[in-house]
């Protein structure tokens, strides 16, 4: 996305056509490369929290808002936007609240249930 598309057009102006349905016939949606190159510019990867996430905003719009010493405005623009996209996939995500996800989770439960029976773990 920044590296493909910003060569013709702005960051900014290509997450309004993906919000808008006019990104290369493909309608509102969203493909995998569009989130990928959104993690890139927040350098993300793997899995993140949402707290993590817009902690990550946070310190990204701090250090190149144009109102800080060496900000700059279209940097913000491509933050912003990728912050948009990020946040529509989080928005649209069906969360699984299932005994084996949330055990995925919280591995230190799943090893808790497992052993809590066993003597040698105090059970």
């Amino acid at each position: 996305m920044t590296q493909r598309l910003c060569q013709t057009q702005s960051f900014s102006e290509m997450l309004l056509r993906i919000m808008f349905g006019e990104r290369e016939g493909r309608g509102n949606r969203m493909e995998y490369q569009d989130l990928e190159e959104a993690l890139g510019v927040f350098s993300l990867t793997g899995r993140a929290t949402l707290q993590e996430i817009k902690a990550r905003h946070r310190t990204l719009v701090k250090r190149f808002h144009p109102d800080a010493g060496g900000g700059d405005a279209e940097r913000i623009r491509q933050i912003n936007a990728a912050y948009q996209v990020i946040m529509a996939y989080c928005r649209d995500y069906r969360f699984a609240f299932s005994r084996e996800e949330f055990l995925e989770q919280r591995p230190e439960e799943r090893l808790r249930q497992q052993f809590a029976q066993d003597p040698i773990w105090g059970g």
